[in-house]
């Protein structure tokens, strides 16, 4: 064993067992390092502690080990699904990491479901007309859903192409039951009129098993019955009716030869094809459901070097089978099955993958075992699956180059404009950048926003929003004022706790507070240093010397350094690119040129923070204008009843202005609940 671990450590994984199982890796603070899988847990485990890596990132991570968790399970494929949820769960540092982002669109046809249709408490229009539509969420056993597909476009485009050919309704069921004489969609020849018994209920549940007939790729049994249906209007001398078939014939030949990817004998395929470059890695993955082509979608993983490095290791350890060939190669096979293993967990999957690397044995029986079915994957395919999987990766190789070209641009970006302000710039990973503005409308629903950019990207879950309240309406120096007191004072308090515990310091206190952390920050066990956030190295204010001088007299009143305050003040007209920087240490303004790098980060960064700003105050004034806050504060009203309610009653000022009798024919409003709804509006 390496020197350096606990003793407890050590002897934790001497008396592991030789089963299958999951480790998890802690560091002295508790974060999680790694999560691995095994067939022999003290043979993987102890590989990492039997051999030096000095110099390795794998080595890296094992000298910063301090704890281990383990879990014994029945087999390896158990121990696959388990290693993954955790994975997902928890992101380990050191792990592939996908982001999850299952919400797949659907394409959805309602109240196709016979025992639906029959147990309807009273006979409902709509019922005998189902619609299509576009959805995304959890799915409802009452309707029929075909997808997943690989974006919104390819839903409705899927839509559309039902229209021309089916003209099944896509209303809503409100506009449905209302209508008195038939749409557009009707006249340009996209719907069948049912809402104004333009075609029967048989006639149209021809058309929706025809469509769904088509989804799931029944094309040529589909074609084959509607010419015995043509020859028989035809025999009838209807001519009509033989004619319109002809028609919807003709329109889905047409789509199907639209579809050059469509295939008869593929129903549902998921074609996977991976690229490595630059260290970042790109999974495209293409979809093919009911013979027809769908699309795809690229997947950009985390940590690839990191977990790269380390199941490397874990080869030249002998802890599997070594691979040989390019290291790249091996890196993508790596990448492709952490993605298998992480995207369809505990979601519905195809039965056949095609894949540009082999995929394990050891995870297909994993992903069977979840299915209750058999899933196989292809590595080297023939025919149209060959023609899939040279798309897919074309697709990758394009995704990616585009994913490096727009990192380089950005890294570009704050290089510039740490050279322009003369920021240290030998960890611009590290450079962080707080942007603030204010919106209103005329003074109502002020609102402040704080958005941050760090490690060369907009960093949307710290951003944060400030109701401004107790100011004159649109005095937008106090909301500034307001904002910056909020987000720094907690701060400024924190670092002068830390200035008194530490009197013999020789930095000057403003330089300590611009790179000191706030008060929720947790200090690093081993060297004492802090790890969490801090203050930021620049404080960027959208406005000119106004909001910058208010800037200047909050970091007065707090103590902290003036040079961090940088005001973006509009150019001459307020054209796009004449911007200047204005500085509340007192420096003279900057023009950075209409063309510079610096300039284009720091717009980007300003029209960010407007943007933030402006959503968020159109959405506090649109709550505070239809009254919606009134009946969300009132106990007992739910979110169904308060649907219910609105409905009813057309919205806010219709329940506001209805009585309690009126009130108490809504369902699920009681004499009370009704009295205390009254009451809270009036």
């Amino acid at each position: 064993m390496e020197p350096g671990f606990s003793d407890q450590l050590l002897s934790e994984v001497t008396a592991l067992p030789g089963l299958p199982g999951v480790y998890r890796y802690f560091d002295a603070q508790g974060q999680l390092l790694y999560v691995g899988k095994a067939r022999n847990l003290k043979k993987r485990v102890s590989s990492y502690f039997q051999k030096s890596h000095d110099g390795t990132r794998i080595g890296h991570m094992v000298s910063r080990i301090a704890r281990m968790e383990t879990t014994v399970v029945r087999s390896e494929a158990e121990a696959l699904l388990l290693e993954n949820n955790l994975i997902k769960t928890l992101n380990p540092k050191f792990n592939i990491l996908f982001r999850d982002d299952k919400s797949y669109p659907y394409l959805k046809i309602t109240g196709t479901r016979e025992a639906f249709r029959i147990s309807a408490a009273r006979p409902v229009p709509s019922l005998a007309f189902p619609r299509m539509a576009y959805y995304r969420g959890v799915v409802d056993r009452r309707h029929s859903y075909y997808g997943p597909y690989p974006s919104a476009w390819a839903v409705k485009e899927s839509i559309t192409l039902l229209q021309k050919v089916f003209r099944l309704r896509t209303c809503e069921d409100t506009v449905f039951t209302n209508r008195t004489r038939p749409c557009l969609l009707y006249q340009i020849k996209r719907c069948s009129g049912p809402c104004v018994d333009l075609i029967d209920s048989e006639a149209y549940a021809r058309d929706v098993a025809d469509a769904e007939a088509f989804l799931r790729g029944e094309t040529q049994a589909m074609l084959a019955t509607l010419e015995q249906r043509m020859m028989a209007h035809a025999e009838r001398l209807e001519f009509e009716q033989a004619a319109e078939i002809r028609n919807q014939m003709a329109a889905l030949s047409r789509v199907l030869h639209q579809q050059a990817m469509d295939n008869v004998s593929d129903k549902d395929v998921d074609v996977l094809a991976v690229k490595v470059q630059g260290g970042r890695a790109c999974v495209n993955l293409a979809m093919v459901r009911g013979g027809r082509h769908l699309g795809d979608r690229p997947y950009f993983p985390a940590h690839v070097e990191d977990a790269a490095q380390i199941a490397q290791a874990l080869r030249e350890e002998g802890a599997e089978a070594a691979d040989a060939g390019d290291p790249a190669e091996r890196v993508a096979a790596q990448v492709l099955e952490a993605f298998i293993a992480q995207h369809y967990l505990g979601v519905a999957m195809p039965h056949t993958l095609v894949s540009s690397h082999p995929v394990s044995k050891a995870l297909l029986d994993a992903l069977s075992e979840q299915t209750g079915s058999r899933v196989n994957a292809v590595h080297q395919p023939r025919e149209h699956r060959r023609i899939w999987l040279e798309m897919a990766q074309k697709n990758a190789e394009i995704a990616l180059a585009r994913l490096l070209a727009e990192e380089g641009s950005q890294q570009a970006r704050t290089r510039a404009l740490a050279d322009a302000l003369q920021l240290p710039d030998e960890a611009l990973e590290a450079l962080r950048i707080e942007c603030f503005d204010i919106s209103h409308t005329a003074g109502e629903s002020t609102q402040a926003s704080c958005v941050v950019f760090e490690d060369h990207k907009m960093q949307n879950s710290q951003y944060r929003r400030y109701k401004i309240e107790g100011i004159t309406p649109g005095d937008d120096y106090a909301a500034m004022r307001q904002v910056l007191l909020r987000r720094y004072g907690r701060i400024a308090e924190a670092l002068k706790d830390e200035i008194a515990e530490a009197p013999a310091l020789p930095i000057p206190d403003a330089a300590l507070m611009a790179h000191t952390p706030p008060a929720d920050t947790v200090p690093d066990a081993v060297s004492g240093l802090p790890t969490g956030p801090r203050m930021p190295d620049l404080v960027l204010i959208d406005g000119g010397k106004g909001q910058v001088s208010m800037a200047r007299e909050v970091f007065e009143q707090l103590g902290l350094d003036l040079a961090l305050i940088v005001g973006v003040e509009k150019g001459e007209g307020r054209k796009v690119g004449l911007e200047e920087l204005v500085f509340a240490d007192g420096r003279p303004k900057v023009y950075l040129g209409h063309d510079s790098a610096a300039l284009m980060l720091v717009a980007q960064i300003r029209d960010e923070a407007h943007r933030f700003a402006i959503t968020g105050m159109r959405a506090q004034r649109a709550k505070v204008r239809t009254g919606a806050s009134k009946l969300e504060d009132i106990p007992g009203v739910g979110p169904k009843k308060r649907a219910r309610l609105l409905q009813r009653f057309g919205g806010v000022r219709g329940v506001a202005s209805a009585s309690v009798d009126d009130l108490c024919t809504v369902e699920g409003i009681s004499a009370d609940l009704a009295d205390a709804i009254y009451r809270a509006l009036h």
